[in-house]
């Protein structure tokens, strides 16, 4: 499959898109305080179907919602990594060596950008400077090892999304029948139903 159609399945395998918070502006503020252009497929997905879950486990937050909001993920999230103090020789799959840095610096276009989670601990990262500077993926698999993939996030929710151990040996979520997807809240009280997308024969 080349790499440009995992976009297309993806979008067929999650279903009609709602794009409720499409709002470049808010994608503008969001790569202006990273400095770098984040991938075109990932805010793609996240526009047409954030703020949501995936079936069951995968968090989805949008640049333009107060709640779930994906910079102050991004913030957040960063500023925990940052403060992990390694000992030598961790982690595992030092993700310096491959992006060619002495420290190991988060929500920078020289570090990891953390861009999805999990509620199993696994965070994705975006790696501007990874595949020798063509971006990479960094899936950190909750015992903070991490697995480099050099393919599109589109192509990596789409492994996932089939079963494919893509968090690491024994990461599978594969689950048969139509993708679940369930909108986060927007207030306290709102209590949104799972929908799904349309049957896809597995």
């Amino acid at each position: 499959m080349k790499n440009e159609n995992y976009l297309e399945r993806v979008l067929e395998m999650l279903g009609e898109p709602l794009w409720r918070y499409r709002d470049p502006e808010a994608w503008r503020r969001v790569e202006n305080e990273l400095g770098v252009s984040l991938p075109a497929d990932y805010k793609e997905i996240v526009d047409a179907y954030a703020p949501v879950q995936i079936n069951g486990h995968l968090y989805l937050t949008h640049p333009a919602t107060e709640r779930f909001n994906l910079a102050e993920d991004i913030r957040r999230t960063s500023e925990s990594w940052s403060q992990v103090e390694w000992d030598e020789g961790e982690p595992e799959g030092d993700p310096r060596i491959s992006l060619g840095v002495p420290e190991l610096v988060f929500g920078t276009p020289d570090g990891l950008i953390p861009i999805v989670s999990t509620d199993r601990a696994e965070v994705i990262f975006y790696a501007p400077g990874g595949a020798s500077g063509r971006g990479s993926l960094f899936i950190e698999n909750g015992d903070y090892e991490f697995l480099e993939y050099s393919f599109s996030f589109a192509e990596w929710l789409y492994r996932w999304l089939v079963g494919e151990e893509v968090t690491g040996p024994g990461g599978s979520a594969f689950y048969p029948g139509p993708v679940a997807l369930q909108d986060l809240p927007m207030t306290p009280d709102e209590r949104p139903e799972t929908r799904y997308g349309p049957p896809r024969g597995m």
